[in-house]
Parts: structure tokens; sequence; C-alpha cells
């Protein structure tokens, strides 16, 4: 089934929405500090290309946000 999808998938839209993908890699390829985001670009053009079938992993970096002040502590000491 997954097969069927991707066909149909590359057929009606994933071809231009991977070439755009690779297209965007390659432009942020062109300087040094682009290239980990180009080769991020280039796994977002296979998934483009071919959905079906394909797990996306999340590479466990955990984002920690500061935590707000308490206005209690600010209002009532």
């Amino acid at each position: 089934m997954s097969t069927i999808g991707n066909i149909l998938w590359f057929l009606f839209g994933g071809l231009i929405g991977g070439l755009a993908w690779v297209l965007a890699g390659c432009l942020w390829c062109i300087t040094i500090i682009g290239i980990p985001v180009g080769l991020q670009c280039f796994k977002f053009a296979s998934l483009a290309f071919f959905p079906f079938g394909k797990e996306v992993v999340y590479g466990g970096w955990r984002l920690f946000l500061p935590r707000q002040p308490d206005l209690d502590h600010f209002l009532w000491p």
C-alpha cells in the first residue's frame, strides 16, 4: 500500500516538493555555516519524494526554557 501511495504522491506533487528541497539544500551548502542546514534539507527532500513507509525520529535534544521569576516573590516576601 505504501508503494502505491509513494507513486501517486511522487506524480502529483512529490517531485516538485522534493526538487524544491534539493534546491534549498544546494543553496544552503554554498556557505560553510549553512552546510548543516543544507544536509537537513536533503533529508527533507527524501521525505518529500517518497514519504509513505518512513518514520521521522526526533534526535533527542531537549529544549530547556529558563524559568520565569515568580511574581509572588516580589509581591509577597
